[in-house]
């Protein structure tokens, strides 16, 4: 397992590591996406499906489940994968995933899917797996260490500083496919 650890001060950073990503990637790749509301997720997959060239606006897939983007053609004729883009927060386990039939378009694309941690996983043994951490927020409540204490009842849910905060995404290879695959690489070129 190879791993990676990059912090997303804004939109934008969180952007250009997909970009940066979607160019170590291939047609039967499978990335796991994993972090709260709000964590970057869609924003990720924004800039990856930008920099793959494909079709469509890349969008939360929440209500619809999945969207496919086929690849755009490239200015010397060739085409580069696909895009899946799936929301599995709404599915109810392992059935419903199998039921989309990513199985069918898996080597075709690479396939994205958030919120798949315990479902994803059965796809393939070869995946990366992200998570993407967003700040909590603090509150004015302090503990008995003087630290405040976040999601009190001032800020139940800890969203307080949540949108301008900066965020953190680890980047984990799992398998033979991304066994020599420089990950920190990656994040270098998306700071860049």
């Amino acid at each position: 397992m190879t791993t990676a650890r990059v912090e997303l001060p804004d939109a934008a950073t969180t952007k250009a590591l997909g970009a940066a990503l979607a160019r170590e990637l291939r047609a039967g790749d499978l990335v796991i996406l994993t972090g709260d509301l709000g964590a970057g997720k869609t924003t990720f997959t924004q800039g990856l499906g930008a920099a793959l060239g494909v079709r469509g606006q890349v969008a939360s897939p929440t209500f619809i489940v999945a969207r496919e983007h086929p690849p755009l053609p490239r200015e010397d004729g060739t085409t580069g994968p696909g895009l899946v883009h799936v929301d599995a927060y709404r599915l109810g386990g392992l059935d419903e995933l199998e039921a989309l039939d990513l199985d069918s378009s898996l080597e075709d694309s690479v396939t994205v899917v958030e919120w798949g941690r315990g479902l994803a996983e059965t796809l393939t043994e070869d995946r990366l797996e992200i998570d993407l951490v967003r700040p909590r927020g603090l509150t004015d409540e302090q503990g008995s260490d003087g630290v405040p204490v976040e999601g009190t009842d001032q800020d139940p849910a800890g969203l307080e500083d949540a949108e301008t905060g900066v965020r953190h995404a680890t980047l984990r290879g799992l398998g033979a496919r991304w066994a020599g695959v420089d990950l920190q690489a990656i994040v270098v070129a998306a700071r860049t």
